[in-house]
């Protein structure tokens, strides 16, 4: 089949990996100047810094997308652990890293919190793995078809019903560890789901086992690597890859079924004419199209008359970030980490204020990455990069970005420097909401809807709609869902669809 793949962000270049490697004819289109999609980067003065995602775990999952196209992800990107994963400080002067090594993470554990938790963390991964185990296969890597899914086997929902998956994320975690520190690390990461952690399903706390058990490495070179990698492999696994080449519409025939997409005149950004691939009206004939623009906004902008599904017009959104990207003068601070988690004071009512009441944090936590500490090619000599994120309200809270924008970066920027970091930036990139919203992000949340039941599996946007035949969704919006491992998932659910209705027309 000829396909066209709108979009190439790490799930529009999954999916043509996995398209390639079934024999299909694959063309992607990309409206910016080169690949990544929300894993850009900025690249000034000798810096290079990821604009997008930065924790990068589960590298099993990106070698097979590689092998889809035929190619060793070794030929493209290097990848290696990080160690500590994470160091988390907290608000009264503490700190507990988060080691790769099962028995130094022990150690560590029996040092900060005491023996009683330390034992209690093989219980703890003992349950995550169970827990990841059925959910993988059952649950996550899989298409839906109707609700009943959920249940077909029965077998696996069963075990997940007992491992406690449908009760509370915080209150399971609780019940291993007595040490509040130690709840926190290991339920935060309910955020990337858009929830807070007393309100999550447990069944979420894979991501902590992506997190924090399987490991998280770093691409040499900065996430932005592995976009340019996968894009390499894929055209030499025979994909046209179009840059600077925005879609207008996605075409239908008879019956609403695709029939290609109209290209928009290039811009004029100064880009030799060779460049400039496609001309006003264009049209490229598919016998499907994989989307890979933010759902919501593909409904919108792409296929009008028909309207998205009801979750993305009236579903609940993840809260959006705050986030400031810098290269700096100086080194790193003596003691930090590749990744450093600084908890505020609050807690339950720091996700009260975010998630319900839509406004900032009393007393922010925040993520700091050091890309340069173990890349020190990302930056001049003597120089290094911050990356500092705080979670805030997407653009459906109470926050008028146009005003407050400048006293928010100042605030983290202070709060960066007050922790330690150097601040004295050379190149620096600031995006509050807003900017996500510009950049085509729904409610401007790179973190699209939040992963409540109703917003999970079966129930959340699917990538198929059978008023469009031979459409199919990719990315964040649609299954299975938010993070760099479910993205690159929901590249190959999408060939796989594209590849049922290559033989059954559905």
């Amino acid at each position: 089949m000829r396909v066209v793949v709108v979009g190439a962000g790490l799930g529009g270049l999954s999916a043509a990996a996995h398209l390639a490697g079934g024999g299909h004819e694959v063309t992607v289109v990309e409206r910016a100047a080169g690949p990544g999609g929300r894993a850009a980067v900025l690249a000034e003065r000798g810096y290079r810094l990821d604009l997008g995602p930065t924790v990068l775990t589960m590298p099993a999952l990106l070698a097979d997308t590689f092998t889809a196209a035929g190619a060793d992800m070794a030929d493209f990107v290097t990848l290696r652990p990080v160690d500590p994963m994470y160091r988390a400080v907290y608000a009264d002067g503490s700190e507990l890293r988060v080691w790769r090594d099962r028995d130094r993470m022990r150690e560590e554990i029996a040092t900060v919190a005491g023996a009683a938790d330390a034992a209690a963390f093989d219980r703890f991964c003992r349950w995550l793995r169970e827990l990841y185990e059925v959910e993988m296969a059952s649950f996550i890597a899989t298409n839906y078809d109707s609700a009943l899914d959920l249940v077909r086997p029965l077998a696996p929902a069963l075990r997940l019903a007992r491992l406690g998956g449908f009760r509370r994320l915080g209150r399971v975690v609780g019940s291993y560890f007595d040490d509040d520190r130690l709840r926190r690390l290991f339920s935060f990461q309910s955020m990337y789901a858009g929830l807070a952690p007393y309100e999550a399903l447990a069944l979420y706390a894979v991501i902590t086992y992506m997190d924090a058990v399987e490991g998280v490495v770093v691409p040499e070179g900065g996430v932005h690597r592995v976009a340019e990698g996968l894009a390499g492999a894929v055209e030499k696994a025979g994909v046209e890859l179009r840059y600077r080449t925005a879609v207008t519409r996605i075409l239908r025939g008879p019956g609403g079924a695709v029939t290609g997409v109209e290209l928009a005149a290039p811009e004029d950004d100064g880009a030799p004419a060779a460049a400039a691939t496609a001309s006003s009206g264009e049209r490229l004939i598919a016998d499907a199209v994989v989307c890979n623009a933010d759902l919501p906004i593909a409904y919108r902008t792409l296929l009008g008359g028909v309207d998205a599904p009801r979750a993305a017009r009236r579903g609940r959104y993840s809260p959006s970030c705050v986030l400031w990207v810098a290269g700096v003068k100086g080194g790193p601070p003596a003691g930090s980490a590749h990744h450093n988690l600084h908890f505020g004071t609050e807690w339950d009512e720091a996700f009260a204020a975010i998630i319900r009441r839509g406004t900032r944090m009393p007393d922010p936590s925040i993520l700091v990455t050091q890309h340069s500490l173990d890349d020190p090619a990302l930056a001049p000599a003597g120089c290094s990069t911050v990356y500092a994120l705080e979670p805030v309200p997407n653009l459906g809270g109470r926050i008028d970005w146009s005003r407050e924008r400048d006293r928010v970066q100042a605030d983290l920027v202070a709060r960066v420097g007050a922790l330690g970091y150097p601040v004295e930036a050379e190149v620096e990139r600031f995006l509050d909401p807003l900017d996500w919203e510009a950049a085509g992000m729904e409610r401007g949340t790179p973190f699209s809807l939040a992963h409540t039941f109703r917003q999970t599996g079966p129930f959340r946007p699917a990538n198929v709609d059978r008023r469009v035949p031979g459409l199919v969704f990719v990315g964040s919006g649609t299954v299975p869902g938010v993070g760099v491992p479910m993205v690159l998932i929901s590249g190959r659910l999408a060939a796989e669809r594209v590849q049922r209705y290559a033989v059954e027309g559905r």
